[in-house]
């Protein structure tokens, strides 16, 4: 079981380090890869590559994909764990790897995040995940995974619910329309809901949405698995910050030169990162207008992305406007084939 599981991982995975940096550089510059939509009867793999996943919530995922229509298949290692991650890094890189080879597998989706993807970004076998796209969604630490693929091999992925969030009839009906029907969609906020939009600055723009969690994304910068910034639309969002902990990561882009390409940017939602003594903080609308509204860009905070139940699902590398007076995020083309 050990030798076979050794050259298991030598194929799909380490080997594939070597071929990182030209996939990069080749592919840079050509348009990106759509992944086949997903249709009644397909197979949605589960994957563990971050944090511990309970073996009671496995079941209940397979549920909600069953009213989708969907089978299910799990990965080798989706219950493994190690220390607070849901198992070794080869492994779980491993996962991610065979999901993509298998060809009864016809797209993937992470149970949840924690932390852990950017430990198996350097495993990855990249020119394998090039050739065979695949629809990959999750959200929170699922950002490094989702970006440093779509960098790495072009591939669009998507920004969206995990195997354990919240799956309401509001977010459904973004993944069905996107990921099922192939729909090119205008995303705005539900009227029945406490989520408001607040504008930083208004206007339009136009640009490749790429984005996700500011925590990852910042612990991101420096390495080789961001995309190029030039004209893109930034979106982010986070969960348990402090509003000073927000200020130092905008501040750390801004600084990276991020901030400065950029041509629009949304910030979904802060849940839960009040500051615990708000007279002696800013504000975190106060930390965006300071960081962002110089940019004099489109920018506006407040959009159905996040640790909430109501979430867009964002295809990552698809071109986009958004208008951030009204709130809305327009793609220009659909996200699958």
């Amino acid at each position: 079981m050990t030798i076979k599981r050794r050259k298991f991982i030598k194929t799909l995975g380490v080997a594939a380090v070597t071929s990182q940096l030209p996939i990069s550089s080749a592919f840079a510059s050509r348009n990106c890869i759509k992944p086949p939509r997903i249709k009644p009867g397909d197979t949605i793999g589960l994957i563990a590559p971050a944090g511990i996943v309970e073996p009671e919530s496995i079941e209940p995922i397979i549920q909600k994909l069953a009213t989708l229509e969907l089978k299910v298949k799990l990965g080798n290692h989706l219950l493994d764990r190690y220390g607070y991650l849901a198992g070794k890094d080869s492994d779980r890189a491993a996962d991610v790897n065979s999901m993509f080879a298998d060809k009864s597998v016809q797209a993937i989706l992470a149970v949840r995040g924690g932390w852990g993807c950017n430990r198996i970004l350097p495993l990855l076998n990249y020119k394998l995940i090039r050739n065979h796209p695949k629809i990959i969604m999750g959200l929170s630490d699922i950002t490094a995974l989702l970006l440093a693929i779509y960098t790495k091999t072009n591939v669009i992925t998507f920004h969206g619910i995990t195997g354990t969030s919240t799956w309401n009839e509001f977010s459904l009906d973004y993944l069905r329309r996107i990921l099922f029907n192939g729909e090119v969609v205008t995303m705005q906020n539900p009227t029945n809901t406490d989520l408001r939009v607040e504008t930083i600055r208004g206007g339009t723009a136009r640009g490749k949405l790429v984005g996700g969690n500011l925590s990852v994304l910042a612990a991101m910068v420096g390495s080789t698995y961001l995309p190029k910034w030039q004209h893109n639309i930034l979106f982010l969002e986070d969960i348990r910050e402090e509003v000073y902990r927000v200020d130092r990561m905008l501040t750390q882009l801004e600084l990276a030169g991020i901030l400065s390409q950029i041509s629009g940017f949304v910030f979904g939602n802060c849940r839960q990162c009040d500051p615990e003594e708000p007279d002696k903080s800013l504000t975190l609308m106060q930390v965006l207008q300071d960081r962002i509204s110089p940019l004099g860009i489109p920018a506006w905070y407040g959009a159905a992305i996040g640790h909430i139940p109501d979430k867009f699902t964002l295809p990552i590398g698809v071109e986009v406007e958004i208008d951030a007076t009204a709130g809305t995020i327009k793609m220009l083309e659909a996200a699958v084939k």
